[in-house]
C-alpha cells in the first residue's frame, strides 16, 4: 500500500454502506434464514430460530404501539443480558422508537438522572439482578406507582416517565408485564407497524448510551440506525463471518460491545447469537463455547485471562474457536499468543473505538502480523477516517504523537439535548476521542495516553469528576481527588484522595458502605487514602500524576 507522510488515513471499503433500517435489515436477513437458528439464551433455557426470534420481535414490537409508544419515543432497558433484551433491542427499532441503554449497576441517583435527561417515556425492567432489586428502587423512586394505573404513571421527580414493564412472570402494582404487552397488538397495531417502517429513516436516532463526562454528569450519545448497523456489518466482515457461524456473547448488552459487536452483527449475516448467562462468568463461557459448537468469542482482556487461568479451562473443548473481537483494553502480546495457541483463535481481531463512534472506528485483520495485532488497534475501519493532530487541529507527520480524531458514518448524531458539550467534542465533522495515539506510514494506530484522565477498570469506562462530584455529597469531605492505578486484573482500579473537614472523622469502610447503593460498584474507590493536602503546581493545579506515583510506590504495583 501507499506509504503515508502525514497522520491521515481512509479505511478502504467495497461497495456502499447500507443505508437501510435495522428493522428493514432485520427482516431481509430472517427471510433468507428462517429455519436456521438465531438465538440460544442458556440460563434462561430459550431458543428460537429465525422465523420464531422474528415472531417474537414483532410481537412486542406491536405491544408497544398498543401502549401508546410512538416513534421518536424514549424507551429505557434496565437489567442484565436476557431473551427479552434482545427482543426490546429490535422491537424499538422497528417502530422507531429510542432505546436508552441503562447500566444493570445503575443506583436510584444514576438511574433518576438517565431516565430524566432524556425524558424516557416506558421503561423496562428485569426484577433483580445480584444485589440489585430493581422493582423494590424503582418503587422507591416512584412511590406514586403502587396507587398508578398501569400505563398512566404521574411522578413529580420523572414528569415524562409514564410505563414501566417488568419482566418476569409476576404482577406488580402499577406495572405491566412484558409478556402481557407482547400478547396486546392486534390486527391495527400489525398495519400500523408495516406503515411506520415504510416512514422511518436510516439516520434516525434509534439508541442512546450513556457515557460520563470529565466534567460532570453523564452524557447520552445518541446513535443512529446508519451508525450501529454499518458498525455490525463491518465487524463481520472483518470476522468473516456468515450464516453458519455462531457467537458467543458474554459481554454485556447495555455496552455497544454486546448490542453492537455482537446482536446487530449477528442480525446482519444471519449468524446465531449465544448468550451463556446474564452475567460474565468464565465457567459459563466456556461451557456454552464447548456445547453449542461456538466459532467466536468475544471479551475483553480481563475475560479472557479469567478463561485462560480458571483451573477447569482444560476440561473444555474450545476447539471450535477460530474468531472474535477484544477490546475495551490494550491486549498484551503474552495473551495473544495464549488466545491464538490454547483457545484457536487464529483470526481473532483487535478492536478500539468508543461510544460516541458507534462503537469501533479502529480494527486489526485476521491476516496482520502479530506485532500489529497486540502493539496496535489496526488501521481506520473502511469509510472512515483517522487523523492524528496536535493542539492546534494541524495534522502531525507519522509518528507523532496527537489527538485521535475521526469523521465518517460512525460518527454519533450528538449527545441528547447537550449542544454545548457536543460542540466540544465533534469540531467540523471531526470528533475529538480525548485519547493520544500516533500512526505509522502503514496507518497503524498505536494508543499511547489519555488527554482526559478517563479510569478503565475491566472494560468500564469511569471519570473521575463524576466519582468525585458523588464523594463531595458526603458531609465529612472537605476535597476529593480521584484518579485511577494499575490494577493487574482489571486494567486499572479507583483510588481517591480525600480531605476531611475540620473535626470531622471518616474510616475506608464507612466511605465505601457510603457509596454501595447509591453509585455502580465499579465506580467506588477500591483505595482511598486520607489526607491534609494534594500535591500542586506553582499556579496551583492539582498534580494527579504525582498523586498516582504515590500510591503505586506505595502499593508496589507496576506501572
Amino acid at each position: 500500500m501507499h506509504s503515508l507522510t502525514q497522520s491521515y488515513m481512509t479505511g478502504e471499503g467495497k461497495g456502499q454502506l447500507l443505508y437501510e433500517t435495522i428493522g428493514s435489515c432485520f427482516d431481509r436477513v430472517v427471510a433468507a434464514n428462517q429455519d436456521r437458528p438465531a438465538i440460544v439464551v442458556r440460563h434462561q433455557d430459550r431458543r428460537a430460530t429465525w422465523a420464531e426470534f422474528h415472531a417474537d420481535v414483532e410481537n412486542l414490537a406491536v405491544g408497544l404501539l398498543a401502549i401508546g409508544i410512538e416513534p421518536g419515543d424514549r424507551v429505557g432497558i434496565w437489567g442484565p443480558n436476557s431473551y427479552e433484551w434482545v427482543l426490546t433491542q429490535l422491537a424499538t427499532a422497528k417502530i422507531g422508537a429510542i432505546m436508552v441503554c441503562l447500566n444493570p449497576a445503575y443506583r436510584l441517583v444514576e438511574l433518576e438522572y438517565a431516565l430524566g435527561k432524556v425524558d424516557c417515556k416506558a421503561i423496562i425492567t428485569a426484577e433483580k439482578f445480584k444485589s440489585s432489586d430493581y422493582l423494590a428502587l424503582l418503587n422507591e423512586l416512584l412511590p406514586e406507582i403502587a396507587q398508578a394505573e398501569p400505563g398512566a404513571l404521574e411522578s413529580p421527580r420523572l414528569p415524562c416517565l409514564r410505563t414501566v414493564i417488568r419482566m418476569g412472570e409476576g404482577v406488580t402494582p402499577g406495572m405491566l408485564n412484558f409478556d402481557a404487552v407482547c400478547s396486546l397488538g392486534g390486527e391495527t397495531e400489525r398495519r400500523q407497524l408495516q406503515s411506520l417502517m415504510r416512514t422511518l429513516q436510516p439516520d434516525d436516532a434509534i439508541n442512546i448510551q450513556f457515557t460520563s463526562g470529565t466534567t460532570g454528569a453523564p452524557k447520552g450519545a445518541t446513535l443512529s440506525h446508519v451508525n450501529i448497523l454499518n458498525n455490525a456489518c463491518n465487524t463481520a466482515n472483518s470476522m468473516r463471518f456468515s450464516n453458519g457461524d455462531s457467537l458467543c456473547i458474554p459481554v454485556p448488552l447495555y455496552h455497544c460491545f454486546g448490542m453492537v459487536l455482537g446482536v446487530l452483527a449477528c442480525v446482519s449475516v444471519g449468524a446465531t447469537m449465544v448468550f451463556p448467562g446474564d452475567a460474565y462468568d468464565p465457567v459459563q463461557t466456556l461451557r456454552a463455547v464447548e456445547e453449542e459448537r461456538c466459532s467466536a468469542l468475544h471479551g475483553v482482556p480481563t475475560m479472557f485471562i479469567s478463561q485462560l487461568d480458571h483451573p477447569e479451562f482444560g476440561r473444555f473443548d474450545v476447539s471450535s474457536l477460530r474468531t472474535g473481537v477484544i477490546a475495551g483494553a490494550p491486549c498484551a502480546e503474552n495473551l495473544m499468543k495464549r488466545i491464538i495457541a490454547d483457545m484457536h483463535m487464529d483470526q481473532v481481531l483487535i478492536g478500539y473505538g468508543q461510544t460516541e463512534l458507534s462503537p469501533i472506528n479502529h480494527m486489526t485483520l485476521p491476516d496482520d502480523s502479530l506485532e500489529n495485532r497486540t502493539q496496535t488497534v489496526g488501521r481506520p475501519i473502511p469509510y472512515v477516517e483517522v487523523k492524528i493532530v496536535d493542539q492546534d487541529d494541524r495534522v502531525l507527520p507519522v509518528g507523532e504523537q496527537g489527538e485521535i480524531c475521526t469523521r465518517g458514518y460512525s460518527v454519533m448524531r450528538g449527545y441528547w439535548n447537550d449542544e454545548e458539550r457536543t460542540a466540544e467534542t465533534i469540531v467540523n465533522g471531526w470528533l475529538h476521542s480525548g485519547d493520544l495515539g500516533t500512526m505509522d506510514r502503514h496507518g497503524y494506530v498505536r494508543i499511547t495516553g489519555r488527554i482526559k484522565d478517563m479510569i478503565i477498570r475491566g472494560g468500564e469506562n469511569i471519570y473521575p469528576r463524576e466519582v468525585e462530584e458523588f464523594l463531595y455529597s458526603h458531609p465529612a469531605i472537605s476535597e476529593v481527588q480521584v484518579f485511577g492505578i494499575p490494577d493487574e486484573k482489571m486494567g486499572e482500579s479507583v483510588c481517591a484522595w480525600v480531605q476531611l473537614k475540620p473535626g470531622s472523622a471518616l474510616s475506608e469502610d464507612e466511605l465505601g458502605e457510603y457509596c454501595r447503593d447509591q453509585i455502580a460498584h465499579f465506580k467506588i474507590p477500591r483505595h482511598v487514602r486520607f489526607v491534609d493536602e494534594f500535591p500542586m503546581t506553582v499556579t496551583g493545579k492539582i498534580r494527579k500524576v504525582e498523586m498516582r506515583q504515590s500510591m503505586i510506590d506505595e502499593l508496589g504495583l507496576q506501572a
